[in-house]
């Protein structure tokens, strides 16, 4: 019941990307705010994880080149799904990325030497049904359509990465990674500027003004710092490839309803739709490649790791 309670939390976690960062108002660039998310997942995943473990974070020695290589990924990978969310409703942003797990295919078809079944015929037509359905380039929001796409494919290359070298998320490299990938979008604060991480945003309805920055803090510690502590216990308890199924179905869809209730983002019918059957597409391919090879790693985290 714990598992499943922890795996109920990462999941709203990890769909709590888009409303922080929309909650920002644009006062911080998306660069920067990306920047300062790191800091604080990384703060919090050096705190908490020796604590859970009871045992001190130990540097990855001998295993630089993938925590960085990874840590690269992520920054690439968060850094842009962050800048979709600036230019489109919540729910296209998770939407047009759930394509992932067909570039993963691609990837590990084409690197991996994973076989194709039969299915994956029908499977990539219902997905490439759902891309046409749900218009990916309609006018106004083509640019951050397209620009979630392209996250779908650097979070599968992650994943194909991982997968060739046989890991999953653990949390001590995974908070070394983390600092990799905060490293390397700390030059946009000098090229772009700190934004206004002083800055106040009054709520009427609320009554009260917040600091920017706290949007900023829980874009790093409960969308991305507990998403991954929290993935690094599940999947103590619960394979990779079952965590990857509820994942690419659930997270995008509490993402969608989040947009709505708080932002009042009513999605097209033909996002809803197209969302459907991509979502479905989705989940079926990412169960048929788990069952070809089920000792592998079937799942490395979007957010925020969307993730």
């Amino acid at each position: 019941m714990k598992t499943w309670m922890l795996l109920a939390l990462i999941t709203l976690s990890e769909a709590t990307i888009g409303v922080f960062v929309k909650l920002t108002d644009d006062r911080i660039p998306v660069q920067t705010l990306t920047f300062y998310a790191f800091v604080f997942a990384t703060a919090f995943l050096m705190i908490a994880i020796p604590r859970a473990n009871k045992k001190a974070l130990h540097l990855p020695r001998g295993n630089w080149k993938d925590t960085a290589l990874i840590g690269a990924l992520i920054a690439g990978q968060s850094g842009f799904f962050n800048y979709a969310m600036t230019l489109v409703p919540i729910a296209n942003a998770v939407i047009f990325w759930s394509v992932a797990p067909f570039f993963t295919f691609i990837l590990s078809w084409f690197f991996l030497g994973e076989k194709a079944k039969k299915s994956f015929i029908v499977i990539f037509a219902i997905a490439l049904t759902g891309i046409v359905i749900a218009k990916p380039l309609q006018e106004g929001y083509m640019l951050g359509n397209m620009v979630a796409l392209g996250v779908g494919a650097i979070y599968a290359a992650m994943v194909t990465y991982m997968r060739h070298e046989g890991k999953t998320e653990t949390g001590n490299d995974i908070a070394w990674s983390l600092l990799f990938a905060a490293l390397i979008m700390l030059p946009f604060v000098i090229v772009v500027g700190p934004g206004d991480v002083t800055g106040l945003i009054r709520y009427e309805s609320l009554g009260l003004s917040l600091p920017v920055l706290l949007w900023a803090a829980g874009l790093g510690l409960i969308s991305i710092g507990f998403a991954y502590f929290g993935i690094s216990i599940v999947l103590k308890s619960i394979s990779a490839n079952l965590y990857s199924l509820v994942d690419v179905i659930v997270s995008p869809a509490v993402a969608t309803l989040l947009g709505f209730l708080i932002f009042n983002e009513v999605p097209s019918s033909s996002m809803l739709y197209g969302g459907v059957l991509l979502l479905g597409a989705g989940a079926w391919l990412t169960r048929e490649m788990s069952r070809s090879d089920p000792d592998r790693p079937a799942h490395a985290c979007h957010v925020p790791c969307k993730r």
